[in-house]
């Protein structure tokens, strides 16, 4: 294993820099992405701790490694097929429980911190041109060849892939490997939305795309058991739809955009009020069911939420960002994480002020709820996958987050990373905890 690690690290990439990666070559595309990122966090007051508890000493040297390589290869006239193997490994903050809005995006609820190779991402994708369309040149990118593309087409993808490549593309706050860190901050936080463990699904997305707008639809499968690495295939019984309306806007001639999302899942996922009758009956099996250790017998799980993302540039070196997302949390979490209410605002700054126009500087607020039924099963001493500290005095979960990214080297950047958590896992008497990280990122 350790062998084939260091190849994929070492000589693929040395292979493709031989073959200017970033770059079509015919009708090839090659990209490649490292990301290490490295976090410890203060001791703080806690009356008690659980099962799922972030630890209240201090914790050091939790880190995590990804490496990808972004294959793409054209097939026919406005049709590609993508494939990105993946390796990762390492290990979050108290392996990644704790804390809702969960503090490293890179890092994953696995009980093997080993590193694996997998594939992440393997999709066809086609662009279908509507009539009086114009036509626009993009450039060549990770999952996107160099082209011309319709500026009015519907546009299919069919496989493997994450949603929140086609999702709530938020200018300032959307990728982990460059941004934002925190959960809370890649997407809409109260979006359970539909993956395995490493955060991938597999299913269908549609495109509307015209000029200044855009509309999305999706259907794609959801997890046998609660965050688990295997999907279910059970059609109509367990599925998930997505319904995304894009808007381009314009402030004082500086671009915009404002996204709605609404969002369906059907699961095996229990209710709350079932799981507050299986703690009264000590029905262990289903409440092994809802921390994801277990696999239920019947399916019944539904949960309907809503978001909206928007980014505004306020000028050449400032961009601001805010969400809002909510769902009915009626049912237990069942791929993301235990948010059910979120909302989050903040800024992106250049740094082209102190002369150094490659870097980016963030600083983000947070703020997430549960519902009232969530909430009194972790009062009960319920447990979902991610938090659980065995009792609650609740209150709700806010972060902020600031980092400066410092752009060294072509090709590589250096991240320092802080989060102040006030009430991890909505709990009063836990915290607060001081939050500190470094990431290195290469891409080319």
């Amino acid at each position: 294993m350790e062998r084939r690690i260091f190849m994929f690290l070492v000589f693929i990439p040395l292979l493709l820099r031989g073959q200017q990666p970033g770059k079509t070559t015919g009708n090839w595309s090659s990209h490649f992405q490292f990301t290490t990122i490295t976090q410890a966090h203060t001791g703080f007051r806690a009356g008690y701790k659980g099962a799922h508890s972030l630890a209240d000493t201090v914790e050091t040297g939790a880190t995590t490694v990804t490496a990808t390589l972004f294959l793409g290869a054209r097939l026919w006239k406005g049709a590609a097929f993508y494939v990105d193997p993946e390796m990762s490994g390492g290990h979050g903050l108290s392996s990644a429980v704790g804390v809702a809005g969960a503090l490293n995006g890179e890092s994953y609820r696995v009980g093997n911190a080993a590193p694996a190779i997998f594939i992440a991402r393997a999709f066809l994708q086609q662009h279908i041109p509507l009539a009086n369309t114009g036509w626009e040149d993009i450039q060549d990118d990770a999952n996107q060849l160099a082209e011309k593309i319709p500026t009015s087409r519907i546009t299919i993808s069919l496989g493997k892939f994450a949603l929140g490549d086609f999702y709530d593309d938020n200018a300032y706050s959307h990728d982990p490997r460059t941004q934002f860190l925190n959960w809370a901050l890649m997407g809409n936080g109260a979006w359970d939305y539909p993956a395995n463990t490493r955060g991938y699904t597999m299913g269908l997305v549609v495109a509307l795309v015209k000029p200044g707008w855009a509309l999305r639809l999706s259907t794609v499968a959801v997890p046998r058991i609660a965050n688990a690495p295997n999907l279910e295939y059970r059609l109509p019984d367990a599925h998930s739809e997505t319904l995304e309306a894009e808007k381009k806007i314009s402030i004082h001639s500086h671009p915009g955009t404002i996204r709605l999302l609404i969002s369906n899942t059907h699961s095996k996922a229990p209710s709350y009020s079932e799981g507050l009758n299986a703690i009264a009956t000590n029905n262990s099996f289903l409440l092994n069911v809802i921390q994801g250790q277990a696999e239920n017998t019947r399916y019944g799980g539904r949960k309907t939420g809503i978001g909206y993302s928007f980014d505004q540039e306020l000028n050449s070196q400032i961009g601001f960002f805010s969400r809002g997302s909510w769902n009915d949390g009626r049912y237990a979490t069942w791929a993301f994480t235990e948010i059910d209410r979120s909302l989050s605002a903040g800024i992106s700054i250049k740094g082209s002020k102190w002369n150094r126009p490659d870097d980016i500087g963030g600083l983000a607020i947070v703020s997430n709820w549960i519902s009232k039924k969530h909430r009194s099963f972790l009062e009960s001493g319920g447990y979902g996958f991610i938090i659980g500290d065995g009792n609650l005095r609740y209150g709700a979960e806010s972060i902020l987050e600031a980092y400066y990214s410092a752009y060294l080297s072509p090709h590589f950047w250096l991240t320092v990373d802080y989060q102040f958590v006030n009430h991890p896992a909505y709990n009063k008497d836990r915290g607060p905890v001081h939050v500190f990280g470094a990431r290195a990122h290469v891409e080319f």
